[in-house]
């Protein structure tokens, strides 16, 4: 009888814990994530300001070995500790982090009494969780394969979103994609399909009617597991998690991801705010990870030239690369970027003669390399040696011995655990080699400048190079570059591949089509976009006509910033943005409006100081761009400055 006593109230306990809702605080009490387990479901919701942000979401796993998605039961909940994290970052957004959190893990069990924790990380900001599979009673398995995530983002009806699709693997141009590089919608619907029918890329941002905002998105993701994405919406369901495709990387690879037991998956968060300030200023990707190596050595930020966007593949010859060469020692720039085909159009030993000259006039060479042995047909040499360990050693230790500083990996295909792996490789090797890492044609970063110290950052957007291909490109540049600080640059470096001088996309600067955008658009996109190693397309046959003052700009351009602040803006239409380098404060703004913007900006920052002011004339009858013009104003006390930015125009403010 007793017995029969204990196992009920055992099981009234279970019942109990099962439906009962737990709820998770933000330090300041703003943001509040519930969890529920529920008819053997588990959910989450978040709130924010006491508004929804998401509903009641699903959580889950699914691996080989068990289901912990279904008939699962609370087991366990840990006591809410409060944690600070304060850390340095030498290649974002600002130099120093300090995070204030607080965290619970939840323990679940399924039917088989296997049993898996998720644990939330919660501070005023955003939300991060990730699961950990436990070891099974037993000591086995150790290993297991998860195959399926059941993660969800339902948020409330009214939500509009501005996202990227992903694509069909082994599709457009040599069979090269998925390879990040589609248009960001602005203000869709969440019922609208996905452009290629399989969802879309990671991070999306949402906005919820009129209650706030969220950038969702994943951190943590090296070669122990796959990168994820979103499916296309579901109603009720919402967004979920999905993995790879199995036609990524030529169909190599699982599309699953193989892990030890017990292990944590990567982390998922969400960026959270009324407004979109702690979006664009988040470092929620880097507050829950850690570097993996130290840096082998001092991996310096700077500026680099790249013939290639302008000048394109008949530049990748030795005379034209010692102009650039020149042209970054005259402007002061660090580097400089030589593209494809190096090793046949200019040659190895001749590169390594060219390395040496560059090196007298205090220039750095960065190369190109394709990923590529097997993953598609791009067919840009050098190939079939970033692929193999014992190739891309021996390459990185000639590279180092010639004095190259840097590398630009291509053509990656997919999110596969084994491309992560890749990615990761390449990285840890070439910082044995001390060489920094540029990833174009590629995944978005997540979490790498911390992860990883000699990590640039990566192109993983439709960019630079499509405004030379095109002129619809070219046309839709400043929507592009209006979107990306809210959206692909809010969560990591971000290789745009140039502020764009020439005003014809030709090596002539006269034929094929315009740029559209205005000079000082351009040089603010050296501001709201953040990379430590920034491209500045300035090409020797036109940076003598360009004014004193541009050039001035130009060769002072800071690539290390020590802050960042949201100024003000909306994804597609304008941005503003300060960043701090050296003591001194930089704003960067951009209209992609057809109309002239008008604001009254608040840059409490300077605040009753005086800047340097570039903006650009209204356009006149027959001009293909506007003029522009430089003048000295002094910041009101209050810090509010009114301004007006021409369309497809910029305005930068340079503290004195």
């Amino acid at each position: 009888m007793k017995n029969l006593l204990l196992l009920a109230l055992v099981l009234m306990t279970s019942i109990t814990m099962s439906a009962q809702r737990k709820q998770l605080y933000s330090p300041d009490s703003s943001v509040v994530v519930g969890v529920e387990c529920n008819e053997g479901r588990v959910y989450y919701d978040i709130s924010l300001c006491g508004k929804t942000i998401l509903k009641p979401s699903r959580l889950g796993l699914v691996a080989d070995y068990g289901d912990f998605s279904e008939s699962l039961t609370l087991k366990r909940v840990t006591d809410i500790t409060v944690r600070t994290s304060d850390y340095a970052l030498s290649r974002s957004k600002r130099a120093r982090v300090m995070n204030r959190y607080t965290s619970q893990t939840f323990r679940f069990s399924n039917a088989k009494g296997q049993e898996m924790d998720v644990e939330f990380c919660v501070n005023d900001s955003a939300v991060a969780f990730r699961y950990t599979l436990l070891r099974p009673k037993g000591n086995n398995p150790k290993c297991a394969v998860v195959s399926k995530e059941l993660t969800a983002f339902n948020f409330p009806e009214q939500t509009t979103t501005f996202l990227s699709p992903q694509r069909q693997p082994m599709s457009g141009w040599e069979r090269s994609t998925p390879s990040y590089e589609e248009v960001y919608v602005a203000d869709a619907k969440m019922t609208d399909k996905s452009k290629y029918g399989v969802g879309y890329i990671f991070p999306g941002l949402f906005k919820i009617g009129n209650d706030g905002w969220a950038l969702v998105s994943e951190t943590g993701v090296d070669g122990s597991y796959v990168g994820g994405r979103l499916s296309d919406y579901q109603p009720g369901v919402g967004y979920t998690v999905a993995y790879p495709q199995a036609g990524e990387c030529n169909g190599w690879g699982s599309a699953s991801a193989a892990v030890a037991v017990p292990s944590s998956p990567p982390w998922r968060y969400v960026v959270l705010g009324q407004r979109l300030k702690p979006i664009v200023e988040t470092t929620a990707q880097f507050d829950l990870v850690n570097p993996y190596y130290e840096a082998k050595t001092d991996y310096k930020p700077g500026r680099y030239t790249w013939s290639w966007l302008i000048w394109q593949d008949q530049s990748i010859n030795y005379a034209d690369q010692k102009s650039f060469i020149d042209l970054s020692a005259k402007m002061g720039y660090e580097y400089v970027l030589v593209d494809n085909w190096w090793d046949t159009q200019i040659g190895r030993d001749s590169i390594a003669s060219l390395s040496r000259y560059a090196q007298s006039r205090g220039v750095s060479l960065m190369l190109w390399y394709n990923s590529n042995g097997f993953g598609n047909d791009a067919p840009q040499t050098p190939r079939n040696i970033m692929t193999w360990s014992v190739s891309r050693k021996k390459e990185m230790a000639w590279l180092q011995s010639i004095g190259v500083k840097g590398i630009k990996v291509d053509f990656f295909t997919g999110d596969k655990q084994e491309t992560m792996r890749l990615y990761e490789d390449i990285l840890s090797d070439a910082n044995d080699y001390g060489l920094s890492v540029i990833f174009h044609g590629c995944t978005m970063p997540r979490g790498w400048e911390r992860m990883y110290p000699n990590y640039i950052g990566s192109e993983a957007c439709l960019a630079s190079e499509n405004v030379y291909f095109t002129e619809e490109a070219a046309r839709r540049e400043a929507y592009d570059m209006c979107m990306h600080p809210f959206i692909r640059n809010a969560v990591g470096a971000f290789d745009w591949g140039g502020v764009i001088m020439n005003r014809h996309l030709s090596r002539d600067n006269r034929s094929r089509h315009q740029r559209f955008t205005t000079d000082v658009f351009e040089m603010a996109t050296a501001i709201t976009n953040q990379c430590s190693v920034n491209c500045v397309e300035v090409t020797p046959n036109v940076v003598d006509s360009l004014p004193d003052f541009e050039l001035d700009f130009l060769r002072n351009i800071p690539t290390a910033w020590q802050d960042t602040k949201f100024i003000a803006g909306y994804p597609g239409k304008y941005v503003a943005i300060a960043r701090e380098s050296a003591g001194k404060w930089y704003v960067g703004a951009l209209n992609a409006n057809k109309q002239p913007l008008r604001l009254a900006i608040n840059v409490p920052m300077l605040a009753g100081k005086t800047v340097d002011y570039y903006c650009d004339k209204p356009l006149k009858k027959g001009q293909m761009l506007p003029d522009l013009y430089r003048k000295t104003v002094t910041v009101a006390k209050n810090g509010i400055l009114k301004v007006t930015i021409q369309p497809n125009g910029g305005l930068i403010l340079v503290q004195r």
